[in-house]
């Protein structure tokens, strides 16, 4: 929707460069700055946790800031979160190819019966130089894959389903998406966390 212009580093820049364009910013979705304001809320949170690390208050600010952010940075990691043809593509005749992928999608990990420590085994977490780049490289990397995930899309079970077909590409892309959810989810709370130490 952007015809491939670079995403400006702010929120009110990229609202004027879809002005610009004549499209609605909405229609376009704000996740990159919602996941890089959200981690610069974290790190003042983290700030304030650093010099009242008691406080009950200032504990309950992180928590609820970092689940906000785990929120977005899961989001930024399922595929189909990143493009217009987020729940089916449409087709010339206008009818919609794959209507429903979206929650077959979402639905894996529970699906799949995956468990948080499964999938956070052995990553590798380091925080991001530059928060913004990092984001748009993380979006870069999950748009590239849309087309796989049509692809795979009539092998994919529906939410919940137990009596399918176990299909390998299936499962080694959902559980890769997910551990890849897991990590850029540390990657931000880890930037947050080395940003706060620099706050006063």
């Amino acid at each position: 929707l952007i015809e491939g212009k670079p995403l400006p580093a702010r929120r009110y820049a990229f609202i004027r460069l879809c002005d610009s364009l004549g499209v609605e910013p909405e229609k376009v979705g704000l996740v990159p700055y919602a996941l890089a304001e959200w981690t610069e809320r974290l790190a003042v949170a983290f700030a304030e946790h650093r010099k009242w690390p008691k406080n009950p208050f200032i504990q309950a600010k992180c928590q609820v800031f970092a689940g906000i952010l785990a929120h977005y940075a899961q989001d930024a990691s399922q595929p189909l979160h990143l493009t217009i043809h987020y729940n089916g593509r449409k087709l010339p005749d206008g009818s919609v190819e794959q209507k429903g992928i979206h929650a077959k999608v979402d639905g894996l990990p529970l699906t799949l019966e995956m468990k948080p420590e499964d999938l956070a085994k052995g990553l590798q977490v380091a925080p991001l130089d530059s928060l913004m780049e990092g984001i748009v490289d993380q979006i870069d990397d999950g748009f590239k894959l849309v087309d796989y995930v049509y692809e795979l899309g009539p092998r994919i079970p529906s939410f919940g389903q137990k009596d399918w077909e176990r299909d390998e590409q299936v499962i080694t892309f959902a559980v890769g998406r997910a551990r890849e959810s897991v990590r850029f989810t540390a990657t931000l709370f880890l930037t947050a966390w080395k940003k706060s130490a620099g706050l006063e």
